[in-house]
């Protein structure tokens, strides 16, 4: 079918793409980061940019490029925090690219690979992150980013329950958590506790003041933990609950829960065994969320044992702990 957004399908643009160096088909654009508009001949421009993250160096750069090759001099945040820079001709493709390296500032990839990982702030500044998501997504851009899949492969990281990130909606999602432990000898029975816990988690004592806690109800917020004047709510534990198998679109999926607690340490191997399951049981054009309703969640449970063991099984339950009911 011929492409009327395309003059001439039968030329080739040559430009430095994430592995397609040189002369390469329009049809090949889409994978290297280049996406075809409505407008005949002008492309977006995706950029690199794990974590939605861009110094602001670079960020005055980019817009000094984008104000050069935009028609329009004008770019768009994507829903995945990619930077793209709208209305490039595909002609000034190689000298953008050329520009971009020079500020070392990469352009994306589509099509059936691993993809620049999205995250939220994390613990590095946001009160109520548990986990380093910005350190998370930049290890996946530098060890995963580009892998080959039977299609895309969204990973995505978010520093706490409240789940920004929205891991439930991904290929493979990382959710901060924290386990919380409580000392009964340093608890002065101020109730604190029970008022900060949301959830209905921790009930104070009537008569002593001191928590009661049901583990059924806990999500692993930390807030108690944030909570606490005498430091009597600590922190265990620190890791991730992984979803795997979720994606939106037109036939949106919910992903599932297959570990809790898994350690920051895991989270490159968990990743790597899962690409690995993904490329030998998925079929070419099928998403993981599609392939573990074909071939079986046991089945990749089972591959992944090794992993997981390091954390808790999916249905794992926090001890009771505080004061039990009569």
């Amino acid at each position: 079918m011929t492409d009327h957004f395309i003059e001439d399908k039968s030329n080739k643009v040559t430009v430095d793409v994430e592995g397609h160096d040189g002369k390469v088909d329009f049809n090949d654009l889409k994978t290297g980061g280049f996406i075809k508009q409505r407008q005949k001949d002008l492309f977006a421009v995706r950029l690199r940019c794990p974590g939605g993250r861009l110094s602001t160096d670079k960020l005055v750069e980019i817009s000094k490029l984008a104000h050069k090759y935009s028609k329009k001099s004008v770019v768009h945040f994507s829903f995945r925090q990619s930077l793209e820079i709208l209305y490039v001709d595909y002609k000034d493709f190689h000298e953008l690219v050329a520009e971009l390296k020079k500020i070392g500032q990469e352009v994306a990839s589509c099509g059936p690979r691993v993809r620049v990982p999205t995250a939220c702030g994390g613990c590095e500044y946001n009160p109520n992150g548990l986990t380093d998501t910005q350190a998370m997504a930049k290890m996946v851009d530098e060890k995963f980013f580009g892998t080959r899949t039977p299609h895309k492969f969204k990973t995505c990281f978010s520093g706490c329950p409240i789940d920004c990130a929205r891991t439930k909606e991904m290929d493979y999602g990382f959710q901060g958590v924290v386990e919380p432990v409580w000392d009964e000898e340093a608890c002065t029975g101020c109730t604190i506790c029970s008022e900060a816990c949301k959830e209905d988690a921790i009930e104070a004592h009537p008569v002593s003041g001191k928590p009661i806690f049901d583990p059924m109800k806990c999500i692993y917020c930390g807030d108690c933990i944030r909570a606490c004047p005498t430091e009597t709510w600590k922190a265990k534990r620190y890791g991730h609950i992984v979803r795997i198998g979720g994606k939106h679109g037109r036939h949106p999926m919910e992903s599932v829960e297959v570990c809790k607690f898994l350690p920051d340490e895991k989270v490159p191997d968990a990743i790597h065994k899962t690409v690995e399951w993904y490329n030998a049981n998925g079929k070419r054009g099928e998403r993981i969320g599609n392939t573990l309703k074909r071939v079986g969640l046991t089945h990749y449970l089972d591959y992944m044992e090794p992993v997981f063991k390091s954390g808790s099984p999916a249905d794992w339950v926090v001890p009771a702990q505080g004061v039990k009911k009569d």
